[in-house]
């Protein structure tokens, strides 16, 4: 065979194969359906007995960077595993701590910490939330990627996968919503959580409100459109 056309042949193939390859999460299923409950509390100290495993996944997602060829959904399942993955190695990293705000590195919280690895760059958690999550424009990613805190929506027990991610999100969301500790509705007032407030421009768009997203998840009631909105106090104490 020419010698060109032999390496043209291996750089399609090889161009081919990058282009496929797809992050495998089930690394991360296995650890959360171990060290996380249903009820979303964590088991950090499990976590750091696990650090062998963990560290494969992370691995996983450093080299099974988004492509172009990905699907929207596979890139938010992706970005949205990567959040809580390494928000939970951070918490690990300075464990026993009582809060995820207790942490810092070189004087940044872990929000700020640009240690977040995908393919050659590095993120901070804060860059992967408003840099990609909320550019993909659905608001219901606010309740899968989880902070650390009790306030956070409860971390999902299983990965995010592109296959059921609707469905998931639609679970996360409806049970944030519908969690009186996290929201206290009402026809005619709301107590809600803060993510609301902080995140406003989210729900405030494309003709809807915080009022409309709300009646989305609420079950049997409908909050008036004029109700009256204040926001709960956030718990940052740790989620285990």
């Amino acid at each position: 065979m020419n010698r060109s056309i032999l390496i043209i042949l291996i750089v399609f193939t090889a161009n081919i194969s990058l282009a496929s390859t797809k992050a495998d999460h089930s690394k991360w299923t296995t650890l959360l359906q171990k060290y996380v409950t249903a009820n979303g509390v964590v088991d950090y100290k499990g976590y750091k007995k696990d650090m062998e495993l963990f560290d494969q996944y992370l691995i996983e997602l450093r080299e099974h960077a988004p492509q172009k060829d990905w699907t929207g959904a596979e890139k938010k399942a992706f970005y949205i595993n990567a959040y809580n993955a390494y928000t939970i190695k951070f918490i690990l990293a300075k464990y026993p701590l009582s809060s995820p705000k207790d942490a810092s590195f070189s004087g940044k919280d872990i929000w700020n910490f640009r240690m977040v690895q995908i393919g050659p760059q590095q993120y901070s958690l804060q860059q992967v939330e408003d840099n990609i999550l909320r550019k993909m424009d659905d608001p219901r990613i606010h309740f899968a990627i989880n902070c650390g805190a009790k306030s956070c929506p409860k971390l999902l027990n299983e990965a995010y996968e592109s296959d059921k991610l609707n469905a998931q999100l639609e679970k996360v969301t409806k049970k944030f919503i519908q969690d009186s500790a996290q929201n206290q509705l009402s026809e005619k007032k709301v107590k809600i959580s803060k993510i609301f407030e902080w995140y406003a421009e989210d729900f405030n768009k494309n003709g809807e409100t915080v009022i409309t997203f709300l009646n989305k998840y609420s079950g049997d009631l409908t909050i008036k459109d004029d109700a009256k909105i204040e926001y709960l106090e956030y718990n940052w104490a740790l989620n285990e």
